[in-house]
C-alpha cells in the first residue's frame, strides 16, 4: 500500500540523508521524495511516498517525529488532500515517425486531450509538460507508446501533496487537536524502545550551533 507523508523539517545540511536513512532502518522503500522551500522561514517541506503495510503508517509517522529536525508530520490520503505530480516527456516527432509529417499535429491533439503543454519544439522532437495525478501521466505515456511514438526521455518530480481546507502547514490530523484548533498541539505519538530510531549523527546539533 502506498502512503503519502508531508513533513516540515528544519532547513539544515544532512536532513535528506537522515530521513532516507530512517526509512532504510525501517526497511521501507521510498517510492518518491520531493523537497523544497515552505511558507515558514528556515523550513523545508518534504512529500514522501512509500510502500508499506497499512499497519506501518503509525510507526513511520512516529519515527519521523522522533527526528529532532522534524517540525510537523502528516499522512495525506487522496480524499483528504490535493496530490499532483509534474512530468516532462520528450517524444520523437520527426518525418520518419509512424505518422510522418502528421506526427506533430497528432501529438498536439493528444496534448490537448490530456491538458499538457508543449514547452519545447525541435527538429526531431517535442517536449510536453503535464501536471496531474500519477494515473493521468501514466495514461499519456501509454497512449503515446501505443500510438507507435518513441519516448526519448521522461522526467517526473514524484508526488507533491497538500491537505485540503484551511490547515496550512499546521495540519490538524497530524497534530492531534482536541477541538479543531491548530493552536492546541498534542504531543507526538510515543514509540516503544524497539521502534525508536537512534541518532546517526551524534553531536550534529552541537556542531551546527
Amino acid at each position: 500500500m502506498l502512503h503519502t507523508f508531508v513533513a516540515l523539517v528544519q532547513d539544515k545540511p544532512g536532513v535528506l540523508t537522515r530521513v532516507a536513512s530512517l526509512f532504510r532502518r525501517l526497511n521501507i522503500n521510498i517510492v518518491s521524495l520531493t523537497v523544497g522551500e515552505s511558507e515558514r522561514p528556515d523550513t523545508s517541506r518534504m512529500t514522501i511516498v512509500c510502500e508499506a503495510p497499512d499497519t506501518a503508517a503509525h510507526r513511520i509517522r512516529a519515527s519521523l517525529y522522533k527526528l529532532e529536525i522534524t517540525v510537523d508530520v502528516d499522512e495525506v490520503g487522496r480524499s483528504e488532500g490535493v496530490i499532483r505530480e509534474l512530468c516532462l516527456i520528450k517524444v520523437a516527432a520527426g518525418p520518419n515517425e509512424p505518422n510522418g509529417i502528421h506526427s506533430r499535429s497528432h501529438i498536439f491533439e493528444l496534448a490537448t486531450v490530456f491538458h499538457a503543454r508543449v514547452v519545447d519544439l525541435a527538429t526531431e522532437s517535442i517536449m510536453l509538460e503535464l501536471t496531474g495525478s500519477s494515473s493521468k501521466i501514466e495514461g499519456l505515456i501509454q497512449v503515446l507508446r501505443e500510438s507507435g511514438y518513441e519516448i526519448l526521455e521522461v522526467s517526473r518530480t514524484g508526488r507533491m501533496a497538500m491537505r485540503r481546507g484551511k490547515h496550512t502547514s499546521r495540519v490538524l490530523k497530524a497534530l492531534g487537536t482536541a477541538n479543531g484548533s491548530a493552536d492546541t498541539m498534542a504531543p507526538p505519538p510515543k514509540l516503544s524502545k524497539d521502534e525508536i530510531i537512534p541518532n546517526e549523527f551524534p553531536g550534529l546539533e552541537e556542531e551546527e550551533e
